[in-house]
């Protein structure tokens, strides 16, 4: 009989317990790391300076000192021929409105009835003003860096320029007396995608109910300012929803356990790589994003006014006061 040493098995119990604990809490590691590991943000930057370079060429086609202006003298007219419109004009400091026409704005007659469609696009890449185009770079910045270093630069390219075509849709629709510019729309859509990511990756976040307030009171605040006049919140909310369901399609996470799970004893393997209810939000955002995106398309493009079909929506953006009037 083969002498045993006491305590031995519970020496082997104990030492494979040990390895069993090291190598979980080593698979954890590598899954803090793969979760932490960030990509070198280079698509914001190059939308930043792409929407500058396009102002640049705004004010060099709009070429102020070469018109006549009966509401008074070009600003800083130093810079010459790209010197800004007169500010009983332009307060923002930009081009005059149909320099915007015709670098590309959004108008619905020239969308629908000339079938500029491409306007639907070009529109996002414009700006107003200086004024204007500083405070959507600043707000990419802030939001856009943080988020592509996240989740890379596809899928931020991607809710960027479909929640900003998203937003010239809806405007389209709903505002048919007025041009359109901005980058606003897309960058609703950004903040749309934060709150659809915080939602669909609950699971995984030890904060959220702070984080949670904290994205909801923003996005509160920004959709608000659209109330003012003379500012296109039908873009804003056009732009809101459609990266908000782009966000269950493209931000979703594995849930926790799941980049570990070949370390793991099978009893405690994650056999699938989402919740049961991220995969119910995922089809339900992409369901939605498409329906929206074709019921629009096919309204906008066979002359429908969205206002016919829904009396309220005016409301969304301005609400009239005493101190201003909300007509066109």
């Amino acid at each position: 009989m083969e002498d045993v040493e006491p305590g031995t098995a519970a020496k082997r119990q104990a030492a494979g317990e040990a390895y069993y604990y090291q190598t979980a809490a080593a698979a954890m590691e590598e899954e803090e790391e793969e979760e932490e590991r960030t990509w070198a943000p280079w698509l914001v930057p190059v939308f930043v300076l792409a929407c500058v370079g396009v102002f640049v060429a705004e004010m060099y086609v709009n070429n102020c000192p070469a018109h006549s202006h009966p509401l008074g003298s070009c600003v800083a007219g130093f810079l010459h021929r790209f010197s800004f419109q007169p500010v009983r004009q332009n307060p923002l400091l930009g081009p005059s409105s149909s320099t915007l026409e015709k670098m590309g704005a959004l108008e619905w007659n020239r969308v629908v009835r000339r079938n500029q469609g491409w306007r639907l696009l070009s529109c996002i890449w414009l700006h107003a003003g200086l004024v204007h185009l500083i405070v959507n770079m600043l707000s990419l910045i802030f939001i856009g860096i943080r988020l592509e270093q996240q989740f890379g630069f596809v899928r931020i390219g991607a809710i960027y320029i479909l929640s900003g075509f998203g937003g010239a849709v809806l405007s389209a629709l709903l505002l048919r007396n007025s041009i359109s510019v901005g980058a606003s729309g897309a960058l609703f859509g950004l903040l749309g995608s934060m709150l659809s990511e915080l939602i669909i990756n609950w699971t995984i976040y030890s904060n959220r109910i702070a984080a949670l307030l904290t994205l909801m009171i923003v996005i509160i605040i920004n959709l608000a300012i659209g109330l003012f006049p003379s500012v296109d919140s039908f873009a804003h909310v056009g732009g809101f929803l459609s990266g908000f369901l782009l966000g269950f399609v493209l931000l979703i996470r594995p849930q926790f356990g799941w980049f570990e799970r070949d370390e793991l004893p099978p009893s405690a393997q994650v056999t699938s790589k989402y919740k049961a209810y991220q995969y119910v939000l995922l089809v339900f955002g992409l369901i939605l994003f498409v329906a929206g995106f074709v019921v629009g398309l096919v309204m906008l493009f066979r002359g429908v006014n969205g206002n016919d079909h829904c009396h309220w929506c005016h409301y969304l953006n301005c609400v009239p006061t005493s101190s201003w009037s909300c007509n066109n």
